[in-house]
């Protein structure tokens, strides 16, 4: 009996335990995550900032997943909301333009690449910021994390700034984030004594560093060597190194948003 009892104190104080633990977590930044009340909610509070972070599905040699662009960019646009403090991430767009299918060019040339026209991307990039407008957002910023639509992402967002003269929102394609991911991440792994056909361009040390400190499991740990779709060599890749570049790309990225955004 005493046993018993001794169990249902347990499990009265684990419940309890749990509750706290819920009532003390920070509010989810991903909008997926929320009820249509608690973003609006969010939004007259002054999250007003609305991030849609852009993948892509591509192949990233014999050693990462496909859909690294996509679990990337979604992680590290969690964490620039977070240290914003006024923004909430939008699902991540992960069809983009990855080269053409007749015949087959650029990543496509790789099983498992997923490519849409550059004007379907652009309308559904359109889309989704007028969709956010509509929802109450102010800024509706673009983070792309793969290089082939920066272009697209600027004539969007310059686009949209036209259609929406004097409502006060305003997008802004924040290339930073890409600039800091690439040509920034590689200049201070260079610096630390990597040759830059180490660090490669795509899925090499510093694509496949970001990767593991992001999510291990996009990585494929037995095959870390260069093979056909590498530009690099990930042998010497690791999390340590990707989180000196996470801490690159968020803090660049923050001030950028923050500059970007900021009415006189």
């Amino acid at each position: 009996m005493r046993s018993l009892r001794l169990r249902a104190l347990a499990c009265i104080f684990l419940v309890a335990a749990c509750r706290v633990a819920a009532a003390e977590a920070p509010p989810s930044v991903f909008l997926e995550e929320l009820t249509s009340p608690e973003l609006a909610q969010r939004i007259r509070a002054g999250s007003t900032t609305a991030i849609v972070p852009i993948g892509g599905t591509e192949q990233n040699g014999a050693h990462m997943a496909l859909g690294k662009h996509n679990v990337r960019v979604r992680a590290l646009a969690g964490k620039i909301a977070q240290a914003l403090g006024n923004a909430i991430v939008a699902p991540v767009i992960a069809y983009v333009p990855e080269g053409g299918i007749n015949p087959p060019t650029l990543h496509m040339r790789y099983p498992g690449t997923i490519t849409v026209s550059d004007k379907t991307y652009r309308d559904l990039l359109d889309s989704a910021a007028r969709s956010l407008k509509l929802a109450g957002f102010r800024d509706i910023v673009f983070l792309g994390d793969h290089g082939g639509y920066q272009k697209d992402d600027e004539a969007v967002a310059q686009a949209l700034n036209h259609a929406w003269t004097g409502t006060g929102v305003r997008a802004h394609a924040v290339t930073e984030y890409y600039r800091a991911s690439t040509a920034a991440f590689a200049e201070a792994l260079q610096r630390k004594g990597y040759a830059a056909s180490e660090v490669g361009t795509h899925a090499g040390l510093a694509d496949t560093s970001l990767a593991l400190a992001v999510d291990p499991s996009l990585v494929r740990g037995d095959r870390l060597q260069p093979s056909p779709g590498v530009t690099g060599n990930p042998a010497r890749a690791s999390a340590d190194l990707g989180n000196a570049g996470i801490d690159i790309i968020v803090a660049r990225t923050v001030a950028a948003i923050r500059a970007a955004t900021a009415r006189q």
